[in-house]
């Protein structure tokens, strides 16, 4: 599943490609027909993203909501866009580029109140200005949930998935098995910034670099990863690899059914 970089670089991919002209809304699927009915030749106002949730806001206040959920893929070009072949769900034309969606988890219109009730039920998203780390630190302060598991759960922070999940808590040094409750509020507040940072760089990049600049392959002289997710990182899908910083094997476990890595020694129980 995207992280929430990504969908972010997808909201500002919009707005380069629609905001601002009438977009022609198709669904050649045939499972969005009447929501594209509904949009078809509207103004596209704003797309912006909230965690892993696309909302593209159209003149008359309809609101596309998108979630990629697992299988969920964009494809974007110049028109004029070919004929439609395979599962696409939703198609947008505009004056000189077009988008196809495929496999989504969600593709519906949401009234204004169902965007509020989306909004108030997930956490704050480290990559946008509103974001309100509080909000975070209290539900993470009152739980005896691993801290790994509730950075995960986007009702508590919006956006990061298993890479960045891992890869903060390396670089903080805390045990991701932790309760949150264990949390200082300065551990939660170095989590926070750092998730913003690196994600932030991941909206620019468009891809998940997480080691220091000590780190990287040629400073240590070492080969680059290779890895379908790309990127260089300290622990993710580095299972029995040796740690970057002190060479104890990675480890890693299923926790709440996603596969969390971790370095024993730099991570150690508290």
């Amino acid at each position: 599943m995207p992280e929430g970089h990504t969908v972010h670089r997808l909201a500002a991919l919009h707005e380069r490609m629609f905001r601002g002209r009438p977009v022609r809304v198709e669904s050649p699927q045939g499972r969005f027909t009447d929501g594209a009915r509904r949009l078809d030749g509207r103004v596209l106002d704003e797309a912006e993203a909230h965690g892993k949730h696309l909302l593209l806001r159209f003149d008359d206040d309809q609101v596309l909501h998108i979630h990629l959920g697992i299988y969920g893929t964009y494809s974007f070009g110049p028109l004029p866009a070919p004929a439609p072949t395979g599962a696409i769900r939703l198609r947008l034309v505009g004056d000189a580029d077009y988008a196809d969606l495929r496999g989504p988890n969600a593709c519906d219109l949401l009234e204004p109140g169902e965007v509020k009730a989306l909004r108030d039920r997930l956490g704050p998203d480290p990559l946008r200005p509103d974001a309100d780390p509080e909000l975070a630190w209290r539900r993470i302060s009152r739980r005896i949930t691993p801290i790994a598991v509730l950075l995960m759960d986007q009702t508590v922070v919006a956006g990061p998935g298993n890479i960045y999940r891992a890869e903060v808590l390396f670089r903080a040094g805390l045990d991701p098995r932790r309760p949150g409750r264990s949390l200082t509020r300065a551990e939660w507040d170095v989590l926070w910034a750092d998730l913003a940072e690196l994600m932030a760089e991941g909206v620019r990049t468009g891809r998940i670099d997480t080691v220091r600049p000590e780190h990287t392959p040629e400073a240590m002289g070492r080969p680059p990863r290779v890895d379908d997710h790309g990127g260089e990182v300290y622990v993710y899908r580095r299972a029995a690899a040796p740690c970057l910083i002190c060479g104890t094997a990675v480890r890693t476990e299923i926790i709440a059914g996603r596969n969390l890595f971790w370095c024993p020694t730099c991570q150690p129980p508290r």
